[in-house]
């Protein structure tokens, strides 16, 4: 039996746990958890929506019930289609975590690892994702390479 399960609404407030876990790793530690009140309803409701495009794979910890060790978190848009993903459908990895007292047990291999099976029964035809220097070795281990990236961002409304 697999350890990782698909993540449900109850989870939520540990998915935004681990999130900011990750968000510290890769920012600046300490940072604000001030959001987590405002976001918790809408992770909850997406999580609920089990056709939404969006999905979270979790691995339960393993010494605290009640708390996840390892999280990996995802998207599909649609792009206009091309060559290589004539359907225009595109996974997008956004948030992996685990929680500093889980690692190294595979924990965060094992929910990338589901991730990217959903990604396939949904007919992504590629995945992205950033990846921090720690945590590029696992993706590259699951066939990630880098990319050229001109990337450009526009932050709207309150920030």
């Amino acid at each position: 039996m697999s350890l990782v399960r698909r993540a449900v609404p109850e989870d939520a407030g540990e998915v935004l746990r681990l999130r900011q876990i990750m968000l510290d790793s890769v920012f600046s530690a300490g940072s604000s958890t001030e959001w987590h009140a405002e976001s918790l309803p809408t992770v909850r409701r997406r999580l609920a929506d089990r056709d939404g495009g969006f999905v979270a794979f979790v691995v339960d910890h393993p010494e605290r019930p009640g708390a996840l060790a390892a999280l990996a978190a995802g998207t599909i848009d649609y792009r206009i289609g091309g060559k290589d993903n004539p359907h225009g459908r595109v996974g997008y990895v956004f948030s992996v975590a685990t929680d500093p007292d889980a690692r190294r047990r595979g924990y965060a291999r094992a929910c990338m690892e589901a991730l990217l099976d959903w990604f396939r029964e949904q007919d992504a035809r590629q995945v992205d994702l950033n990846a921090s220097a720690q945590a590029e070795p696992l993706y590259a281990s699951l066939g990630f390479v880098r990319k050229p990236d001109p990337s450009m961002r526009l932050q709207l409304g309150n920030a």
